[in-house]
């Protein structure tokens, strides 16, 4: 079974056990300037019934402007959302945690949850941790158009990864 199809048959499944009461995820990554946040306002925009979204980072910056224009094409606003940092969830346990680093950074970059009821350190605790990797859109370099085309690009591919895994195919 890959890891992708074990992951989704494991949300799937938690899904039909509690409908009533919406799963809490958060998406991590760097800075929470683009990838969590167009995660986030994806999540919430597409499966807003069933999961209450969220988004932090090691560090907060900004959220990017090209992050917020990009998920606007799609009728999704995030103008509204803020650069957070993950220690502000530190007393909160999620169902499920989303690292969304890209590969080559996870080891140094991502935070990490905590799995346990009890708090390590200022880490947010989540029953689930998940990895995707994704590539930092925000250190793209090139001409707006090329940025924007990146940018367009890592949000198809979340939108893609959220459908195939949050999306109901069971139910």
């Amino acid at each position: 079974m890959s890891m992708d199809h074990s992951v989704k048959l494991m949300v799937s499944i938690s899904n039909s056990r509690d409908k009533a009461n919406r799963q809490k995820v958060l998406f991590l990554c760097s800075r929470n300037s683009a990838r969590s946040q167009m995660a986030e306002g994806l999540l919430r925009a597409m499966y807003g019934d069933r999961y209450e979204a969220y988004s932090a980072g090691v560090e907060a910056t900004s959220v990017d402007p090209h992050a917020v224009e990009v998920m606007n094409e799609l009728g999704i606003d995030i103008s509204g959302h803020r650069s957070k940092r993950a220690e502000e969830f530190r007393s909160i346990l999620f169902d499920i945690a989303v690292t969304v680093c890209d590969n080559a950074k996870a080891k140094t970059m991502c935070p990490i949850c905590g799995t346990t009821i009890q708090p390590i350190s200022d880490s947010p605790m989540a029953k689930t941790i998940i990895h995707k990797s994704f590539i930092d859109p925000a250190t793209s370099e090139g001409s707006e158009e090329e940025k924007l085309a990146i940018f367009r690009q890592v949000r198809d591919e979340i939108k893609e990864w959220i459908t195939h895994i949050f999306g109901d195919s069971i139910n």
